[in-house]
């Protein structure tokens, strides 16, 4: 999937890829303005906050440094028929971004096209997962104290302008459950500065780092944080241990009288671990995973005319001679060989409108994807869907 995102990114970091991440702390700026608009404004957050049912922690709002209980800017919806549904009160809203406040709104993707398109081309690049958090600071507001992210973070400024200091690990790359707090800040600090509409930063996991507006006057500033988890080793072994599950000797209980051999025990660990390494855990990791949520596939609405990849990682296309398997979300399927072309179209992660697709690749080009939204690795391409992808994926089928 090429998306513009990933190519701004590469070029505003100097990368070629994402081998990259987590490696150092890097930052640059993207040269097309029109891009960095397109993804997300003030207004589109505010108006996301408006038209949904959002609670803490999804949606949360800071003052001074501490969160502002949700009564203040929270009422409850009553219908007619007396149901209740908390809703933002956009005009208590209003006033506390007037004063000066920072609104955080999680897991962005969740709620718009845009942001969702743009993790998943993420998640297809880096081959990790991701999610976005949006950040939107008014005035002089302060954000959050010093502090450190248990996974990889690019940001990337949408608008306004904010203060930034990032300093060294003081706990090489620490984790979210770990034997250590890590709750020293390191003191020195690589970069300090301002970070303006376009930039972009990579702070890799463990660096501490802080972001405010305390002091800038009149203004605001909007970023979104993309948060990309990567594996570690203690991930595949947590991984192992769920296999040893299959195997009769881990199941037995570790009695001081009755219980495996030792010996034994750390024998039947050792064959484990030689014969699922690592390699095969980051596949799996991505092969296994759950499907994301996504309209379903009612042909009494109408038929089926464009549709889109949506898992979350790139399904493997395996061709074995006269059959050809698609291996994802914990499923493969095989169809002939002479599907292979309308596949790699299907799965291609871009936009695919069913009837121009047709001339490229032949007519089957439609029942497969009916196959493929049946089986949920595609969905439908619904007008707020496209949107998150126009303009933005290049080289779309059509």
């Amino acid at each position: 999937m090429e998306h513009r995102l990933i190519s701004a990114i590469e070029t505003a970091l100097g990368w070629s890829g994402a081998q990259e991440l987590g490696k150092g702390f890097v930052r640059g700026s993207m040269d097309d303005p029109a891009l960095v608009s397109r993804f997300l404004s003030p207004n589109r957050m505010l108006d996301i906050a408006m038209r949904r049912s959002l609670n803490r922690p999804q949606f949360r709002c800071f003052q001074k440094g501490e969160e502002v209980h949700p009564a203040v800017y929270y009422t409850d919806s009553v219908s007619p028929r007396g149901q209740s549904i908390p809703m933002v009160n956009m005009r208590s809203l209003g006033r506390l971004l007037r004063e000066g406040a920072t609104l955080i709104l999680d897991q962005a993707n969740v709620f718009d096209p845009t942001m969702e398109a743009a993790c998943r081309a993420l998640q297809w690049w880096s081959h990790e997962r991701v999610q976005v958090n949006a950040y939107l600071t008014t005035n002089d507001a302060a954000g959050f104290p010093l502090h450190w992210d248990d996974h990889d973070v690019v940001i990337v400024q949408l608008a306004g302008e904010k203060e930034w200091e990032v300093r060294s690990t003081s706990r090489t790359v620490p984790m979210y459950r770990d034997s250590d707090p890590n709750d020293t800040p390191s003191d020195e600090i690589i970069w300090s500065g301002l970070l303006k509409t376009g930039d972009v930063m990579h702070i890799p996991r463990g660096h501490w780092h802080q972001a405010t507006r305390t002091g800038s006057g009149s203004g605001k500033s909007l970023h979104v944080t993309f948060g990309i988890t990567k594996r570690t080793g203690a991930s595949w072994l947590a991984w192992l241990a769920d296999w040893g599950r299959e195997r009769e000797i881990f199941r037995h209980d570790l009695d001081r009288r009755h219980g495996p051999d030792s010996e034994a025990l750390v024998e039947a660990a050792t064959a484990l671990v030689g014969e699922r390494p690592p390699a095969d855990f980051l596949t799996a990791y991505e092969q296994e995973m759950t499907l994301p949520r996504h309209l379903p596939y009612l042909d009494i609405f109408g038929p089926l005319d464009a549709v889109v990849c949506i898992a979350h990682f790139p399904p493997r296309v395996v061709e074995n001679g006269e059959t050809v398997d698609v291996v994802a979300a914990g499923k493969k399927l095989t169809f002939t060989a002479k599907a292979l072309p309308a596949l790699r179209m299907l799965l291609s992660g871009r936009p695919v409108l069913l009837e121009r697709a047709a001339a490229a690749v032949g007519a089957e080009v439609a029942e497969l994807a009916e196959i493929l939204v049946e089986e949920e690795l595609c969905a439908v391409l619904t007008p707020e869907l496209s949107s998150g992808y126009t303009g933005l994926v290049m080289n779309a089928a059509f």
